[in-house]
């Protein structure tokens, strides 16, 4: 579903955000992408949504690089920042139009995903409204489902959980899984590890724009954590930690 291939990001001064990156996300998976602030989470997210440029390497989605064939890729994505920018003059009910249309997502078939999501996130008499009038958690779940009701082969949030109720996370939780089961997949960034934990097939480390660990949750965790395993890989150097899946460690 994603294939990432040596990707590579070098910002103004000389920095690379992103050193050389190699995963891939396979239809049905629910990947986690770990790393601390400035690592090269955000970075990376936003050139598999075809936002930022890269100096090398190849991105692909559902078969279609993000640079060459960029409105198919587009077509079979969905990318939703951790601070997403909504049009705060219209109402809620009038976004999800305009997504719907921009989707090509017949009537019938718009209103209910619409209904579907918004009575799960409690949105739904709320979408009358200006979106200027709503909440950062309320932005946040109207943004959520302008990606739920596009029915995207591949998924991908950064930081999803900032700025939802329990009640909402819990629901979001559900329907990424519940998009994974239908042949999708999921590939996401967070901070709360308890999450990603028990949430996650599989997750990916990166530290200073390198990745140090990628492979099945199970494994990575073992006995332990997520919190210790992560906290540990970050306190050793960068080189050389990263473990092929399927390699021994």
């Amino acid at each position: 579903m994603l294939k990432i291939e040596h990707l590579t990001k070098t910002y103004a001064g000389g920095k690379k955000a992103v050193d050389d990156v190699t995963l891939e996300v396979k239809a049905g998976e629910l990947y986690g992408f770990i790393g601390h602030n400035g690592a090269g989470k955000t970075t990376t997210l936003r050139a598999v949504s075809g936002i930022l440029s890269f100096d090398s390497g190849s991105i692909t989605v559902n078969g279609y690089n993000v640079v060459q064939q960029p409105v198919a890729a587009k077509k079979a994505m969905a990318f939703l920042p951790d601070n997403p920018d909504l049009y705060e003059f219209l109402s809620g009910i009038k976004y999800l139009n305009f997504i719907a249309d921009i989707y090509g997502i017949e009537a019938q078939k718009r209103q209910t995903l619409i209904a579907k999501y918004a009575d799960a996130f409690e949105l739904t008499s709320a979408l009358g409204s200006p979106i200027s009038s709503y909440s950062h958690g309320m932005k946040q779940k109207l943004a959520l489902i302008s990606a739920f009701i596009r029915e995207p082969r591949l998924l991908i949030l950064d930081e999803p959980f900032v700025g939802l109720d329990p009640k909402a996370a819990f629901s979001m939780k559900n329907f990424l899984r519940e998009l994974c089961e239908s042949g999708g997949a999921v590939f996401f960034s967070t901070h709360v590890l308890e999450v990603a934990e028990k949430l996650c097939d599989k997750i990916a480390i990166i530290k200073d724009g390198k990745l140090i660990e990628a492979g099945d949750t199970a494994e990575i965790v073992g006995n332990s954590s997520l919190e210790n395993v992560f906290l540990e890989l970050e306190a050793e150097p960068a080189a050389g930690l990263y473990v092929q899946e399927g390699e021994q460690k």
